[in-house]
């Protein structure tokens, strides 16, 4: 497939390698884990749970292995992202993992200058505004992320019958770091590009979203029982520029994985506005984040697919009763979606004192639902 390919052509590209065997243990796991249960709308013993940014600062083992070693060269460490993968499973017992990596990985994994910078984030050295640069984005090989894949095989064994979670950046989020050259408060730059070139706009989100699409298949192909898509920054759009410029792409991500028949999750940032939308693009799953009662949130994803979420991070740093109060709260609103899987309404943070999680597991693990 060529860069002039469309996200259609990856059905073709989908056929590279073997998939990973469909055994009677991923069977059994695939019944019995409280994660996979609540994708699928099926009712688990307990409410699941895990967190966003769970493989991270908050954790001093983390800090300790991670010492020395870049964020971008650490993603591509294959006995690193196990061990920092494997963390939180081992000192919070929640019911998944997530791989370590970042959005940016497939980006950087075919060539992309760029860098992910301690207190900004990633940094492009060459924004990209002509379409020479975006044809310059090849495909995505399996051994541009083949110290990844092998991470993700080893993660499976190790994690037995706790699924593992693959993820990508949604084209709307990495479109936005490529064009803006590193994180934006406005966004003022990819809005301009979108506004005015909206031929340039519509390649470029093509290109990454076959990018996103490759890397998911790759990771599951590999083993991983689930992905998420994250568009972090798609609260930035109406919803009228979000039907325009975003859906269309979001959409061809979420179809070419579909075949996979695995749990797909979508996940924004202040997006209470999208997310019917954000569940109609082949989500079966949404995150609302903390900004929206989870009881709305449900109500705007609708009846047919389940919800993830919703505690504010930053309640985490108040009183243990406070947190499971609202903790309790989550659960029993929950009690009306599809499906619920609890999480924070973004990613952990980095001050948060890793206790307060194993409590907090601890406690959704345990509490049985007034309304059930």
């Amino acid at each position: 497939m060529g860069n002039g390919a469309t996200l259609a052509d990856t059905q073709v590209w989908q056929t590279h390698q073997v998939s990973t065997p469909f055994d009677a243990a991923e069977a059994t796991m695939s019944n019995t884990s409280p994660f996979l249960q609540a994708c699928r709308g099926e009712q688990p013993a307990h409410t699941p749970v895990w967190f966003m940014r769970q493989a991270g600062r908050s954790l001093p083992e983390y800090l300790r292995v991670r010492e020395g070693v870049p964020m971008l060269e650490s993603c591509f460490e294959t006995d690193l992202v196990v061990e920092i993968t494997m963390q939180p499973v081992r000192r919070h017992g929640v019911d998944a993992a997530i791989l370590f990596s970042d959005i940016v990985v497939p980006l950087k994994a075919i060539g992309v200058d760029l860098d992910i910078v301690a207190g900004t984030g990633p940094v492009i050295a060459e924004p990209v505004s002509q379409i020479s640069q975006v044809d310059q984005l090849r495909d995505l090989e399996p051994d541009d992320v083949r110290p990844i894949t092998d991470a993700v095989a080893a993660l499976v064994c190790e994690l037995g019958r706790t699924p593992l979670i693959g993820f990508a950046g949604a084209p709307f989020t990495l479109a936005s770091y490529l064009i803006e050259g590193g994180p934006s408060r406005d966004h003022r730059r990819t809005k301009q590009l979108m506004y005015s070139n909206p031929e340039l706009w519509h390649s470029l989100l093509d290109r990454i979203g076959q990018l996103a699409a490759q890397f998911l298949r790759l990771q599951v192909e590999a083993g991983a029982s689930a992905i998420q898509l994250f568009d972090s920054w798609a609260g930035a759009l109406s919803p009228a520029d979000y039907d325009t410029y975003v859906r269309p792409h979001s959409t061809a991500v979420l179809s070419a994985v579909e075949d996979l028949g695995v749990p797909r999750i979508h996940f924004g940032v202040g997006t209470g506005e999208l997310l019917s939308r954000m569940g109609e693009v082949g989500a079966d799953v949404v995150g609302v984040d903390w900004r929206v009662p989870l009881s709305a949130g449900i109500e705007r994803v609708g009846p047919n697919r389940a919800v993830q979420g919703n505690l504010d991070p930053t309640l985490l740093f108040a009183p243990t009763e406070v947190v499971h109060n609202r903790a309790a709260e989550i659960i029993e609103a929950g009690l009306a979606a599809r499906g619920h899987v609890f999480n924070l309404g973004h990613g952990v943070l980095p001050a948060t004192d890793p206790d307060s999680l194993t409590r907090l597991v601890d406690f959704v693990h345990q509490y049985e639902p007034v309304g059930a």
